[in-house]
């Protein structure tokens, strides 16, 4: 038997639910679990129920509440009568009260800093734990009992103390940006309240904020002198004398060691290095430097301290080669996993990674979940070395341009190795950090004839030694104009080598982009005469993909490039990967290395006209952007639509089939597009740019990529206002307005909402307008300020009902009812639900009616009736389900378990909450960590006497998604 009081009282035998009615039998209840296994005086008792107004009845009536009781229970033992009054004969841990008393009290104790048994992460996972015990205001259906209603005051308290000492654990973590909105929003609830502003003050500092932590002392002593007439108390104005004079004791000893380390996010090993190399020959010398910087082996001890080796030299050295060949040579000496990130320091078109991105890469192949997810480089950095602390990584970073990029990208404990890849020779890495200087020559002769015999055959190299000299010669022994060239002898097997020695004399001539401390090369002759040796076709769209902004392209793009149907534009992309101009990195995507985009820069720019170079990039700007469009669209078919103007002539753009296809497109493209916003801005085509960035914004959101959505929008913001375009400055500002309440800095998100809003009313956009205020009332319901997200909700109704949308009114309509569900009005909450359906039928909105049916289910789950909400779950899932939509499947699923849960189904609701984490997981969302931790809680309630399962209880906050949110 479990009964539950923190939240609405209730009772659960053998997983069975029993419904308790009426006020006293509840309140009864109440009094007997708030003390298991003792004896309540009859007095006492009725003391409780009834206070100073008990009847002359009161020990009948209380003796018939008892067999009521029993009676629900099954079994007349459970309430056990023995003088002076009745004793519940349950163990302590059969009520969620006891277990979240002791859950916090194991908490606390872990967190005594003072103490060996010190350990934030597990006192964190604790506390979370018996946070997810309540279910809203403690003993809420029986708080009208006065000595009850104390008691809650009781429990509320203690919920206060769990949560302040949570948050120390994560500030021990180093969570101090995460925090920062759940401090403000806890400190506007419990205004005098001096520990949570303390708490408030030391993440705002350490979040790189000290105006505003300041700020947060100055409102405290306001209100504290006009409430109290007090000033703050000691500690409070020592933090602040401390915030003043930056004093280090408020810095963070070390960065957090582990995120979420009861149960970690995923169970694979980051594996990232790229395809092995095939033919791999030569620098036995380098091989030998490179092994000697390893421990003894796979548990070797090692040096006391990460180990870093700058492998520089030319371009098209081999020192990728190298590094990877090795890489995947020692792989089993680092078995926490291979970390890869190709930073683009020398990129032609001038988009070198930054290292923010290359660290989300990286958070994101260690399972980091988006949310936590700290902001700004440094916090970023510091989050990614403690998740390698005390344990063996092998991190290569490629392509590097120079140390300041590569810094916060490398581990810094034992047990680490990076190899860093760079045409510089990283100096500053090798004065400060220690690196081990590997400066990668060109191949040796032999080396050189090594690599030709492994490509063409032994027999033919040795056949042709005054051949093989004068290519390798001609090819300066550079590993990549080599394997350029023996591509071409290799196609032509009955051809002398000495036919491809005379061609590579007569066509040398230098090359811009190497090193100017090789003037003499001659691998542009290696290049041109592969290019020259290509048909006209193909030759054209090898100048055409120098325009591209990379990192690769897919068909449909290289096909808009060249202005060819996409059949023939796939038969040349195969004619130049054939060629080894190009290479095909995975199914359909092409690529090319630096030197080779570089030289087809320049070819373009030598051949092609600039009215054509600028048609060409027109077109492929507009594949992007009408697929992107169309990809929108189907992710919010009722929203306002971005409309562009129609694509140029021979553009070739693709119509994702459903919402899951049109995701799949964005997340293949991301970084295609990102770069393509940049061009775009770069090459005055502005329109293009703003429009783009638009098209994305619901693919971030549904992704977790708020970061990208926030920089795509700023680059937006500057196109929009060189074309001094109102509308689309409107549109901008409503879109950073949700990235940045996303993003948690709600300040901000309401300032661009509020000039949204004001822009949409200056260009007469009432529909604009109404979007707008459906997003205020968004805003203000993550800031669960619900009252205010209702008055913006029926804001955005009315002016919907003044547009004549009839979708976007049944939209608004679902969104006042969610706000009427937040604030406790179910019944409110299904009539406006209910009327919403009616309208999303009507006009075929089958996305917009999946959310209502979804509100719907909340509604009615709340009101306690589970099977209506189930039915209701049901129909929104056959849809989201129909449509595609994964994400808003599994949210579905999410609620349905909850439904399940609380009816006291535990198995139904495992069996939903398992269907949605598979669909999170297979998204990489961020919302599977709350479905994760529901299925724990779950396991936690069944199998509490599991040995150790505490210990493994992960991340409980519960963050219920948001229907209004949607479309």
């Amino acid at each position: 038997m479990q009964v539950r009081l923190l939240g609405p009282v209730d009772i659960t035998v053998d997983g069975v639910p029993r419904t308790v009615s009426g006020l006293r039998r509840k309140a009864v209840l109440a009094v007997l679990a708030l003390h298991p296994g003792e004896i309540v005086s009859t007095d006492r008792l009725i003391d409780v129920i009834w206070g100073d107004e008990a009847p002359a009845t009161a020990s009948n009536t209380l003796q018939s509440h008892v067999s009521y009781l029993r009676r629900v229970i099954g079994t007349r033992s459970a309430i056990v009568a023995r003088p002076p009054g009745y004793l519940l004969d349950i163990p302590p841990d059969a009520t969620d009260v006891e277990v979240a008393e002791r859950l916090i009290r194991v908490g606390t104790q872990l967190l005594d800093v003072g103490t060996q048994s010190a350990d934030p992460p597990q006192a964190a996972a604790h506390l979370r734990t018996a946070l997810a015990l309540w279910r809203g205001r403690s003993l809420v259906d029986v708080s009208a009992v006065d000595r009850l209603h104390q008691e809650a005051e009781r429990l509320e308290r203690l919920r206060l103390v769990a949560v302040r000492a949570l948050t120390d654990a994560r500030l021990a973590l180093g969570e101090h940006a995460q925090l920062v909105p759940e401090l403000e929003s806890l400190v506007r609830e419990h205004q005098l309240d001096e520990r949570i502003h303390e708490q408030l003050m030391l993440a705002l500092y350490r979040a790189g904020r000290q105006s505003d932590a300041l700020a947060t002392y100055r409102r405290l002593r306001r209100t504290l002198d006009e409430e109290l007439g007090i000033e703050p108390s000691p500690t409070l104005r020592d933090l602040e004398s401390a915030i003043l004079r930056q004093e280090p004791g408020l810095d963070l000893p070390r960065p957090a060691i582990e995120v979420n380390a009861a149960v970690p996010v995923r169970a694979s090993v980051p594996a990232q290095l790229p395809l092995a190399v095939r033919g791999f020959t030569g620098r036995t010398g380098e091989l030998a430097r490179l092994d000697a910087l390893l421990p003894d082996g796979p548990d070797g001890a090692g040096p006391a301290a990460a180990v870093i080796s700058a492998v520089s030299g030319t371009p098209g050295v081999g020192k990728t080669a190298l590094a990877v060949h090795w890489a995947h040579r020692v792989a089993a000496h680092f078995p926490d996993g291979q970390l890869y990130v190709n930073l683009r320091g020398f990129d032609a078109g001038g988009l070198v990674m930054d290292p923010a991105e290359a660290i989300r890469g990286f958070l994101d192949a260690l399972g980091v979940p988006v949310e936590r997810i700290p902001a700004g480089l440094p916090a970023q950095a510091a989050l990614y070395r403690s998740l390698l602390t005390g344990r063996r990584f092998l991190v290569v970073l490629d392509n590097a341009r120079d140390a300041e990029q590569v810094r916060p990208l490398l581990p810094g404990s034992a047990g680490c190795l990076a190899v860093v890849t760079s045409r510089n020779q990283l100096t500053p890495l090798i004065v400060t950090e220690g690196a081990h200087p590997l400066a990668l020559d060109l191949l040796s002769p032999t080396e050189a004839t090594n690599l030709l015999a492994g490509r063409l055959g032994s027999d033919r190299v040795s056949g042709e030694p005054k051949a093989v000299k004068q290519i390798i010669d001609s090819c300066a022994r550079l590993p990549l104009a080599l394997a350029v060239a023996t591509a071409r002898a290799a196609t032509r097997p009955g051809f002398p080598l000495a036919v491809l020695a005379d061609e590579l004399r007569d066509t040398a001539d230098g090359l811009d982009a190497f090193d100017s401390s090789e003037p003499d090369t001659d691998v542009r002759a290696v290049f041109s005469w592969s290019y020259r040796a290509l048909s006209e076709p193909a030759a054209r769209l090898f100048r055409l993909l120098g325009l591209h902004p990379g990192p690769d392209i897919a068909v449909p793009a290289a096909a808009s490039l060249a202005g060819i149907p996409p059949r023939p534009a796939r038969a040349l992309l195969a004619e130049l990967t054939s060629s080894h101009l190009l290479m095909e990195h995975s199914p359909g995507r092409y690529t090319l290395h630096d030197l080779l985009r570089a030289y087809a820069t320049e070819l373009t720019h030598e051949h092609d006209s600039e009215q054509d170079r600028r048609e060409a990039v027109h077109r492929l700007l507009d594949c992007y952007l009408h697929t992107a469009c169309a990809g929108a669209r189907l992710l919010q078919p009722f929203h306002e639509l971005i409309d562009p103007a129609p694509a140029r002539p021979r553009v070739v753009s693709v119509v994702p089939s459903d919402v899951e296809a049109a995701i799949a497109w964005f997340s293949v493209e991301h970084s295609v597009l990102l770069n393509a916003i940049t061009r775009a801005t770069g090459d005055g085509m502005s329109g293009h740019a703003w429009r783009l960035a638009c098209a994305m914004a619901d693919y971030f959101d549904r992704t977790g990529h708020w970061r990208d959505w926030e920089v795509t929008h700023e680059t937006a913001l500057a196109a929009a206002g060189r074309l001094a375009d109102q509308r689309a400055q409107a549109r901008i500002h409503y879109g950073l307005g949700r990235a940045r309440a996303q993003l948690g800095r709600f300040t901000e998100a309401h300032l661009h909402l509020r000039t949204a809003a004001e822009l949409y009313g200056r260009v007469g956009d009432p529909a604009g307008q109404a979007h707008t205020d459906r997003s205020f009332a968004w805003v203000f319901s993550r800031q669960g300020r619900h009252r205010e997200g209702l008055a913006a909700a029926e804001r955005a109704l009315a002016l919907f009902e003044s547009t004549g949308d009839l979708a976007m009114q049944a939209r608004a309509l679902n969104s006042v009812g969610w706000q009427y569900a937040q604030l406790h009005d179910h019944r409110q909450a299904l009539h406006h639900c209910q009327r919403a359906l009616v309208l999303l039928q009507q006009v075929g909105d089958r996305s917009g009616e999946a959310n209502t049916w979804d509100s719907l289910g909340y509604a009615h789950h709340h009101l306690g009736d589970h099977r209506q909400a189930t039915a209701c779950y049901q129909q929104a899932i056959t849809l989201f389900r129909a449509l595609g939509d994964r994400y808003y499947e599994a949210d579905t699923l999410t609620h349905d378990g909850d439904s399940h849960q609380a009816a006291g189904d535990p198995d139904a609701a495992r069996l939903a909450w398992l269907q949605a984490l598979d669909i999170l997981d297979a998204l990489g969302h961020p919302d599977a960590e709350p479905v994760r931790a529901r299925l724990l809680r779950l396991t936690f309630r069944q199998a509490d006497r599991v040995p150790g399962l505490l210990d493994r209880s992960a991340d409980g906050v519960h963050r219920e998604p948001d229907p209004q949110a949607v479309g």
